[in-house]
């Protein structure tokens, strides 16, 4: 009977801070500057989320030409500038990652 309290308390450890931002919502009104600033978010996380990749291997910073996730990430942006395609700004991207890193 033990575990089945616990479990419980899990249950209600994890569904009430899902939940009471959901039922608040409609009570809380942001301000026009505020969900400006938050529509930032996902860029930011995001750009985060790569240089991280692509600079440290590691724990090391590693910004040698010999670094495929580097060279992948520049072929795919020098690519996104040169036309709008986003599928083929990634492919290109890996191409270069793959030769890159079979050869490194």
């Amino acid at each position: 009977m033990n575990n089945g309290w616990i479990i419980v308390g899990m249950v209600i450890v994890t569904f009430i801070p899902r939940y009471l931002p959901l039922a608040m919502a409609n009570r809380v009104h942001l301000s026009p500057t505020l969900i400006k600033a938050l529509s930032y978010v996902p860029i930011a996380v995001l750009t985060v989320i790569i240089s991280q990749t692509v600079f440290y291997q590691h724990g090391q910073l590693n910004t040698q030409w010999n670094n495929p996730y580097l060279l992948g990430a520049l072929a795919s942006a020098i690519c996104a500038f040169m036309q709008p395609r986003l599928l083929i700004s990634i492919v290109v991207g890996m191409l270069v990652y793959g030769v890159a890193r079979f050869y490194f």
